[in-house]
């Protein structure tokens, strides 16, 4: 159907080269219809670029992720995704969903464009922009989905959205942080009743750390987690705390996994809690070490006295786990160490200890770990410092 926004969508589309390549790879792949949608027509109309290009068609996805991309594509519930010029394109069939039981994943069959609208978790993630075929250069969107846009308000499209899927319980809380828009009182309610009958009970870990994982890697992960706080769902973390963890973080370390830390700190079984959620082996063990370290090492770097005590407080401990540590100290020790001690290395190896006639074995490392410990209290700052006091070491 033609409304008021369709000259505006179709012109800021046009004007992303993303949409025109999108466009040139199905006429080439022979799909007759193409459609922008989702979250990308839902940004473009708040005047915002989107992030990735989402895209529905009337054929295989396989066959226009394969005319985009020579690179090879991803497929994950039905939805291949697909990378071109720095792109992320999610292509899905047009489809209907229909849940064999709560929580269930989909069986899908293929649909008409309209039917594909009314599978959406939101409505105002119900809303597509024709690109070719017969709609092309309309707008269609589900009943209330451009209500909702320009009033800036979350709601789902049929009573049992949350008890199908109930992911979509911490998406409703993602999206409400990131767009800022209100939940609407009929969904809220909805949510309130699919979380006190234990909906989330009826997925998969792994489908809820992904989400738990897109949480913590939103633009503002402090707010997306107030929400799922606010709707009463079992996560939550100290707001003051995570900021200035997150402060503290230096640019090479995991905003995310320093999030989810504050979010799991102090639960009981968190080895177990992070493998039935699907989180890989390092992100798993960066998590559980800075959950369940930070207090011990905030106190460790509180109690050192020099700046070889503050690195020998830290031992082998992450960036994110130093830096959840600074939030619950004394933040200067901690800071110390991740902006400046961590980086300085010493300009000897056990080669040349060897070369000065050391005998190989226990006695090198000893005699490396003595330099190290000059050259960060400053006695040692050059070669032949660290030299002279690794030999001295080792007598």
């Amino acid at each position: 159907m033609h409304t008021p926004f369709t000259e505006d969508l179709s012109a800021r589309a046009e004007s992303l080269g993303a949409v025109a390549a999108a466009r040139e790879a199905a006429r080439r792949a022979g799909i007759g219809e193409l459609y922008l949608i989702g979250g990308a027509v839902r940004d473009l109309f708040r005047g915002a670029e989107p992030v990735d290009i989402d895209l529905a068609i009337d054929g295989d996805p396989q066959a226009l992720a394969g005319a985009l991309t020579s690179t090879g594509a991803q497929t994950r519930f039905g939805t291949v995704t697909a990378h071109h010029g720095g792109v992320r394109y999610d292509i899905a069939r047009t489809r209907t969903e229909h849940y064999a039981h709560p929580g269930a994943l989909p069986e899908v069959a293929p649909a008409p464009i309209e039917q594909d609208l009314l599978r959406r978790d939101f409505a105002v993630n119900a809303i597509a922009l024709g690109l070719l075929g017969d709609h092309a250069g309309e707008v269609l969107a589900a009943p209330g989905a451009l209500d909702d846009l320009t009033a800036q308000r979350l709601s789902v499209l049929h009573d049992a959205s949350f008890d199908d899927d109930p992911t979509r319980l911490l998406r409703l809380a993602r999206y409400s942080a990131r767009l800022r828009f209100e939940i609407a009182p009929h969904t809220r309610a909805l949510a309130e009743r699919a979380i006190s009958r234990g909906a989330l009970e009826t997925i998969s870990g792994s489908r809820l750390g992904n989400e738990l994982r897109l949480l913590a890697s939103e633009p503002d992960p402090i707010a997306a987690f107030t929400e799922v706080e606010e709707l009463a769902l079992p996560w939550a973390l100290d707001p003051d705390l995570t900021r200035r963890a997150l402060h503290a973080l230096p640019s090479d370390g995991r905003r995310d996994l320093l999030v989810l830390a504050a979010v799991f700190a102090h639960r009981p079984d968190l080895a177990s809690e992070l493998d039935r959620l699907g989180f890989t082996a390092a992100d798993r063990e960066a998590i559980l070490e800075a959950a369940t370290q930070a207090s011990s090492l905030a106190q460790g770097l509180t109690n050192a006295r020099s700046r070889s005590e503050i690195a020998r407080a830290v031992g082998t401990a992450g960036i994110e786990a130093v830096a959840l540590a600074s939030a619950r100290g004394d933040p200067d020790q901690a800071l110390l160490w991740l902006t400046e001690l961590r980086h300085l290395r010493l300009e000897i190896t056990g080669t040349d200890l060897i070369g000065k006639g050391l005998q190989q074995g226990p006695a090198v490392g000893q005699a490396l770990a003595a330099a190290h410990e000059a050259l960060l209290d400053g006695r040692a700052p050059d070669r032949e410092a660290q030299l002279a006091i690794a030999l001295e070491a080792a007598q």
